[in-house]
Parts: structure tokens; C-alpha cells; sequence
């Protein structure tokens, strides 16, 4: 699948908004203490990987029903749902001028994953959370993402790469009193 920058100006995938907020000193901070473990940006862009995978649970899975939407409250909360993650794995990256973006595939609902710009190519990275049957890896290579779209049911990876939050989700996030209102209010496409 080729993947298409909605965007033409790569510095718009480096940019501060209010659910990217890689401004902030909660995310300035994390970012800072992952940068100090790593030799380079390529391992950076892993490390930050694994911590928002491995550290942040989807609020899914650990039972939680705090929604979160803006990067450092994921970090200062510690919860969030795929795109939650998303965002707050984008911000870490962006903080530390790595080009990145946010895109998604269709099951039931929208799925939300990031995708980091390395060697003039974009790659796509699934940091919801791994769990039984779910093993999401950082590639750079073969894509290593939580799940793989069934094209009979329906499903599909969505080619376009977004420089902000598709409006659809961020609405329904901000929106929600609750994970389970959340749930019931999920877009099932963008």
C-alpha cells in the first residue's frame, strides 16, 4: 500500500496542536529521559515506541474508563485508547524532530496508528498495547502493526497520513464522558 501525505509540507508532521502537544513539560520530560537512552534517533523512535506501548495500558484492556486525547494527559494519566496512544507516541516523536503521523485503518470502527518518516519513506507503527494474540512490534522493515484488515469483512488500511487528529476522532474524544460513551460513539469510518 502506498501511503499518501494529505499534507505536502513535511514540517506540518513536526507541528505543535492541542491534542499534540509536544510543548508541554510533561511530554518535553519524557521525551528528554527516553532521548538521554538513545544513540540515535532511529533508536529513540523505538524506545518511545516501546514506553507508549508498554507503559501507557489501552484503557480497553486494563478496564479504565478515563478517556484521554491530548499527548501529555495520556503520559500524566497513563491511559488512553489507540488513538490516545497515538497522539501521545506522535508528540514524543515530534518532540524530538522526528517527522511523524497519524493514520488509521477500518474494522467495526476506525483504528488510529502513527507512522514515523525515516530514510524518505514513511513507515506505520501500532503502539495500542499488545495483549494475547496481539504482538505489535517497531519496524522499520515488514509491518509489525496490532491487526490485519480482513478485505472480505470490509476492513481496510487507510493510505492517508495526517499531519492533526482526523477531525472525526478528535470530536468523538473530546466529546466523550467515559470510555464506554466513547464506545457507543466511535467512527466506524473518516
Amino acid at each position: 500500500m502506498e501511503l499518501i501525505q494529505k499534507t505536502p509540507d513535511l514540517s506540518a508532521y513536526l507541528a505543535v496542536d492541542e491534542a499534540i502537544d509536544h510543548d508541554h513539560p510533561r511530554v518535553r520530560e519524557v521525551a528528554a529521559r527516553l532521548a538521554r537512552e538513545a544513540e540515535d534517533s532511529y533508536a529513540y523512535a523505538r524506545l518511545a515506541f516501546e514506553f507508549v506501548r508498554d507503559t501507557i495500558p489501552h484503557s480497553q484492556d486494563s478496564g479504565d474508563p478515563r478517556v484521554t486525547w491530548r499527548a501529555s494527559d495520556v503520559l500524566e494519566q497513563r491511559t488512553g485508547i489507540c488513538y490516545a496512544k497515538a497522539h501521545a507516541l506522535t508528540a514524543l516523536l515530534r518532540a524530538e524532530d522526528i517527522p511523524t503521523a497519524l493514520c488509521y485503518q477500518r474494522f467495526d470502527v476506525v483504528h488510529g496508528l502513527v507512522a514515523v518518516r525515516f530514510d524518505g519513506a514513511w513507515h506505520r507503527q501500532d503502539p495500542r498495547g499488545n495483549k494475547p494474540g496481539v504482538d505489535a512490534q517497531f519496524s522499520l522493515g515488514r509491518e509489525r502493526l496490532a491487526f490485519t484488515p480482513d478485505r472480505e469483512a470490509g476492513e481496510a488500511d487507510c493510505p492517508e497520513l495526517y499531519a492533526a487528529p482526523h477531525p472525526a476522532v478528535l470530536e468523538v474524544l473530546k466529546a466523550a464522558v467515559d470510555r464506554p460513551h466513547l464506545w457507543a460513539t466511535l467512527p466506524a469510518a473518516l
